[in-house]
């Protein structure tokens, strides 16, 4: 298909507007994406027209409702290849999925045992395994990152042996934009008897994991980074485990039956869905998934890159600018310091000129740590961005550094 940028960006309310009195240029994409229309209207549509309680009710409504709920699950399974619906778990988001996962291993690991997670990780996949560790007394091991930004693979290599039982990693850094190679890091865990749970709430946005040709055991991601709203999310995890994880919360539609002396549970994948759903968010995550398959994601892929080519030879004519994370194989994000100059104050200003970045840790301070520094500039772009709004950045940074140099 043509890859009409004037079209898309019509589809995005919010792009027309104003901040500060410029034209808005949204370069916060790693943080949340925006929302096509179609997305906010099926939002609107659910509460306007089938507004009901799902599984539930006898009554058409209801019905309507379920259906819609269950069908933007089988959009997922779908979209990520997974063999069975009922591995697609619907949640609150990547957070929520993870923290999910670790308390369904808590009572299955123990102090004999190991898991390693990543050094690109952001803090929701670091400190739910904490916690569980501090509580059953795992082992937590780290692969280091070099100053490109990408992982150690051969100190990997030395971490894994027959200890290790779970793996960490996220698809792509949300602070440097290196895109992790996760079925290498994949199959050399299962070659020691470990699971692996990818993180790929980054990732989803700029291109289409085919889940079964990955082997994943777990895989997360939240709808909100990929034109869905927040609040909403999903995890895969194969049927095994699945089966072999207790309950993360208790109470409606996650039972079977009930009674004082005894509590069985509903079969997957409702034993993890507890309570009433977020279920205009689920459907307007399909109707997310629908939006970006029509746009088609290799595309989506290809533009962005072309996008993330011309903001790093731009961003790398400025005097004393320095990109943190340089991998070969990275997304449209750029992480960069000016020297001299506190990255606070910078996107302080940009805000001025109309320019949204992200500064600071970027929930990943363990990557700031790395590089010994306080934080940096984020500017992470999407399909519905352009080169003239990266002429803009360029432009408004260099008055910005000029301002405060």
């Amino acid at each position: 298909m043509v890859f009409d940028i004037k079209k898309i960006r019509a589809d995005f309310p919010i792009l027309k507007r104003k901040v500060n009195g410029y034209n808005f240029v949204y370069l916060d994409n790693a943080a949340t994406s925006q929302k096509p229309i179609q997305v906010i209207d099926s939002i609107s549509d659910y509460y306007k027209n089938y507004n009901s309680n799902i599984h539930r009710g006898v009554h058409s409504v209801s019905q309507e409702a379920t259906d819609a709920y269950e069908g933007a699950r089988i959009k997922i399974q779908n979209h990520f290849n997974v063999k069975k619906s009922h591995e697609i778990i619907l949640t609150s988001g990547t957070t929520h999925s993870i923290n999910l996962v670790a308390n369904g291993f808590l009572e299955i690991l123990d102090q004999k045992d190991e898991i390693i997670i990543s050094g690109l990780e952001h803090h929701s996949n670091i400190v739910p395994w904490q916690m569980m560790a501090a509580r059953n007394g795992v082992k937590i091991k780290i692969i280091p990152i070099d100053e490109n930004g990408d992982l150690n693979l051969n100190i990997y290599d030395s971490l894994l042996n027959s200890k290790t039982k779970l793996v960490f990693v996220n698809h792509v850094s949300n602070a440097l934009g290196t895109v992790n190679p996760i079925k290498e890091i994949i199959n050399k865990a299962h070659n020691v008897g470990a699971a692996v749970l990818v993180d790929g709430a980054q990732a989803s946005a700029h291109f289409k994991p085919d889940l079964q040709e990955l082997d994943v055991d777990f895989y997360t991601t939240s709808a909100h980074k990929l034109c869905g709203p927040t609040g909403i999310g999903m995890l895969y995890g194969k049927e095994k485990w699945l089966q072999k994880m207790p309950p993360y919360q208790g109470g409606g539609e996650m039972i079977s039956e009930v009674t004082f002396e005894k509590t069985t549970y509903a079969e997957l994948p409702h034993k993890f869905e507890a309570g009433t759903p977020n279920i205009s968010g689920a459907i307007a995550f399909g109707v997310a998934i629908d939006y970006l398959n029509e746009l088609g994601l290799e595309n989506i892929h290809k533009y962005e890159s072309s996008l993330l080519d011309y903001a790093t030879e731009k961003l790398k004519s400025i005097t004393n600018l320095k990109i943190y994370g340089e991998s070969e194989n990275k997304t449209s994000v750029i992480s960069f310091n000016i020297e001299g100059i506190h990255a606070y104050d910078i996107g302080t200003l940009l805000d001025k000129f109309g320019v949204a970045v992200r500064t600071g840790q970027h929930c990943a301070q363990p990557i700031m740590d790395h590089f010994g520094i306080s934080g940096t500039v984020r500017a992470s772009l999407a399909f519905y961005n352009t080169k003239e709004e990266i002429d803009i950045l360029f432009s408004s940074l260099k008055r910005a550094i000029s301002m405060l140099s």
